[in-house]
């Protein structure tokens, strides 16, 4: 069974691979669920040795590509392998344990910035240059070409394939900031990607493009002339309505899944069968909002191998109802894994970490990860460790004897 720890190359780095291990074997972790592609960030480190707000290198990659099977886009190498190359370490000193490679995918700032023609573009052509939008045939071609170098080069055990399509107008960038009282209706309307490649792909599968984004700049100027602020829940109705009222929103939405999936279907041909892909389909609370972001679960699971869902909720009763819509909807022969944060501002206690793994053992989890090492203080292992033993009444065993 999979049991994953995801796990940053400045916290292996700082404490070395020994440590962290050890503390891994204890807890009953058996698979290292690694940041191999990834943005930036501010991070709190609780248990860090020396930096303890760390700010890693934007939209870089934490293995040694090989960079003459790309064409239009090429990966970034993070400095850090200068010194290390921690897939390629794990594999030879920890054979006990599985490797995946947690693979940030289109929320890349950085390669955004330097090909601001695949960036997402909002109905006025803004790009935003955090999110690579998945509907261009180049982009797409990079993503499938990362992954299978990946798995090729370092034999890996998984991908975890994570933001592999449109994310919402209010996640990713620095200092994001506004003096209006934005609601969900308007945050969606801006959220939306009206790139060449949308307008085109879009407009061939007989949607009016152009009708939606001169509608969308028309709403949007609207609110912006009043700037009112709306509860969330009767903006949530506007949003509904015109869902509902205007079934070329709803083609729309539909054939953003369908781009979402392709590309994952695109990314599984690639890789080796004996490379497992898990996809994290969503940031959304809940999952099932993941349709903003282009991602159908039915249609992901049936492409990929599993899906990974963040149970990132404030209690394990939460994660649990949330946990039980993903099984309707993606059916009972579906490979669900579930993460779990153990600490605030999710499950703050032992008592609830374990009610969670419990709860999502019965729901038919086929693995259980745990986020993040480095940004959970030390005790939320003893939360882990518990946790795991639900699955593992006799005893959580190190590394991978616990398969």
């Amino acid at each position: 069974m999979y049991k994953g720890m995801y796990t940053y190359a400045w916290d292996l780095n700082e404490e070395g691979v020994e440590n962290v291990l050890a503390r891994y074997r204890d807890c009953g972790v058996n698979t290292i669920t690694f940041a191999a592609s990834y943005h930036a960030g501010k991070f709190l480190r609780p248990h860090a040795r020396k930096r303890r707000v760390y700010f890693p290198e934007d939209g870089t990659v934490y293995f040694m590509p090989r960079q003459e099977r790309y064409s239009a886009i090429h990966p970034i190498m993070n400095s850090v392998l200068s010194e290390h190359d921690f897939l390629d370490e794990l594999r030879v000193t920890a054979p006990d344990f599985k490797r995946v490679a947690w693979t940030v995918c289109l929320h890349n700032t950085e390669l955004g910035k330097r090909h601001p023609e695949y960036s997402v573009r909002n109905a006025y052509g803004d790009p935003y240059h955090y999110n690579l939008c998945p509907a261009f045939e180049d982009v797409q071609e990079y993503i499938a070409t990362l992954c299978a170098d990946m798995a090729e080069l370092y034999e890996l055990d998984g991908i975890a394939l994570e933001t592999p399509g449109f994310l919402p107008y209010d996640h990713g960038f620095h200092h994001e900031f506004s003096l209006l009282p934005l609601n969900r209706w308007v945050k969606w309307l801006l959220g939306l990607c009206f790139s060449d490649a949308c307008m085109e792909g879009a407009g061939k599968a007989g949607i009016d493009m152009v009708r939606l984004r001169q509608q969308t700049c028309a709403s949007i100027d609207q609110f912006f002339a009043h700037a009112q602020a709306v509860p969330d829940e009767v903006a949530f109705e506007w949003w509904i309505a015109d869902l509902v009222m205007d079934p070329e929103w709803v083609a729309f939405l539909n054939w953003r899944c369908g781009v979402v999936s392709d590309l994952v279907a695109r990314v599984r041909a690639a890789m080796p069968k004996e490379t497992e892909l898990a996809i994290i389909p969503t940031v959304q609370r809940p999952t099932a909002a993941s349709w903003m972001e282009g991602s159908d679960l039915k249609r992901l699971a049936e492409v990929a191998d599993a899906l990974e869902v963040p149970a990132y909720e404030p209690s394990a009763e939460a994660a649990l109802i949330d946990a039980w819509d993903v099984r309707r909807r993606v059916g009972e022969d579906a490979k669900l894994n579930f993460i779990l944060r153990p600490t605030y501002p999710d499950l703050a206690n032992g008592a609830e970490t374990v009610a969670a793994a419990k709860g999502l053992k019965e729901a038919g989890a086929a693995g259980l990860a745990f986020y993040n090492y480095g940004h959970m203080a030390l005790g939320s292992l003893d939360y882990v460790r518990d946790a795991l033993a639900v699955f593992d009444p006799a005893g959580a065993a190190p590394g991978g004897e616990n398969q």
